[in-house]
């Protein structure tokens, strides 16, 4: 039997990542990479891998059985239908779609092909997401009062400058998306919506957004929301990337007696009782996404992260698009550092206010955060 051919579109950064893994599976006998694309060139790849400058020229000028797409926010739905359209599974990258439209589109396309559409939202691989699931349900912690996720990071201003869709919402009359929540933290909503068994579209009924920026973009770096969800579950997320350094990122499930953390970078669970003077922790293993998307081509397994499964992340960032531009916060409130050749603007105490948000259920208004508007 001849192994999936495998090509990648946008290989330097972040999808560096996947051609690591491809090469993985190359030498385990899983894969054959036979094409990348990218405009910036082909960089490191074995000999012999055609290089192409663009993922469109890839899909059309190659044979595929799987497709990474590590390409710009904008061109993931139409990529992956042509993708689909070649005949090949598809590994999309974070965010997935900009609008529920989209979403039922790849969604049917996927369908009508007969492929896999995997999203890489890589913390939903970890066995840790139906672990935290499977706690809640026990009672071990009570009955669950809401949900939480926090994450603290820092991005530089140049971060905000790296390509000329980086820090909109909109450019050129197409969806980006490129913000906080959407992007660099997706990851903490989209655990905290799978450990709520938040999948469809419809799985989420309100959003109530308190969104600012910091920086000079048109999106948001400092931002706090309320999701609530058809189950009755609120979700409340404090998500920031201009605080002094990187904290680890964790989704919070509070209960009557006591609260659970999850730690989704690190498939770190730990249960703290009330009462309890330590908590319990587990520790739970994660599938590769690529790995688990060729096992799908080849066996038809079920995949960890199907597109369908993420319409409850799209529906919280096509509300985040269609809301009015984040507020800007004042410089009394902002501190701008130096980092080698970056320069980062650090809003002031914001580490306390997120973590505010996630265990009180309040956005950053309705907290009486310093630079917030006042709560309506």
């Amino acid at each position: 039997m001849s192994l999936p051919r495998l090509g990648i579109a946008g290989v330097h950064g972040h999808g560096r990542s996947h051609v690591d893994a491809a090469l993985a599976l190359q030498r385990a006998g899983a894969v054959e990479l036979v094409a990348v694309a990218d405009p910036r060139g082909g960089g490191d790849v074995p000999d012999g891998t055609t290089v192409f400058a663009d993922a469109e020229a890839m899909l059309a000028g190659i044979p595929l059985d799987v497709a990474v797409l590590s390409t710009p926010i904008p061109t993931h739905a139409d990529l992956t239908l042509r993708a689909l359209d070649a005949g090949a599974h598809v590994l999309l990258e974070k965010p997935p779609v900009v609008s529920g439209e989209e979403h039922r589109r790849v969604v049917q396309g996927a369908m009508d092909a007969g492929r896999g559409v995997q999203v890489g939202f890589q913390s939903l691989g970890s066995d840790g997401i139906d672990a935290a699931r499977d706690l809640v349900a026990s009672g071990a912690i009570g009955d669950l009062v809401h949900i939480g996720a926090v994450g603290q990071w820092s991005r530089s201003e140049e971060y905000w400058r790296r390509a000329p869709w980086a820090g909109h919402r909109v450019r050129a009359g197409r969806l980006v998306a490129d913000g906080a929540a959407t992007n660099p933290l997706a990851h903490a909503l989209a655990t905290a919506l799978a450990i709520a068994g938040a999948a469809a579209l419809d799985d989420v009924v309100a959003v109530d957004l308190d969104m600012y920026r910091a920086n000079d973009i048109a999106t948001d770096d400092t931002s706090s929301m309320l999701l609530t969800l058809a189950s009755g579950t609120v979700v409340a997320a404090g998500l920031a990337v201009t605080a002094a350094r990187r904290h680890e990122p964790y989704v919070l499930l509070r209960g009557t007696r006591g609260h659970a953390l999850y730690w989704y970078t690190l498939d770190v669970l730990s249960l703290h009782p009330s009462g309890a003077h330590l908590p319990r922790t587990w520790v739970f293993p994660r599938a590769g996404l690529l790995a688990d998307l060729v096992d799908y081509a080849r066996t038809g397994s079920p995949l960890r992260v199907p597109l369908d499964a993420t319409g409850a992340f799209t529906r919280v960032l096509e509300s985040i698009v269609a809301a009015p531009a984040p507020a800007s916060i004042g410089a009394a409130h902002i501190e701008v550092r130096r980092g080698g050749d970056e320069s980062f603007r650090v809003v002031r105490g914001v580490e306390e206010w997120t973590e505010r948000v996630a265990w009180e259920a309040r956005t950053f208004a309705q907290l009486g955060a310093p630079w917030a508007a006042p709560a309506g």
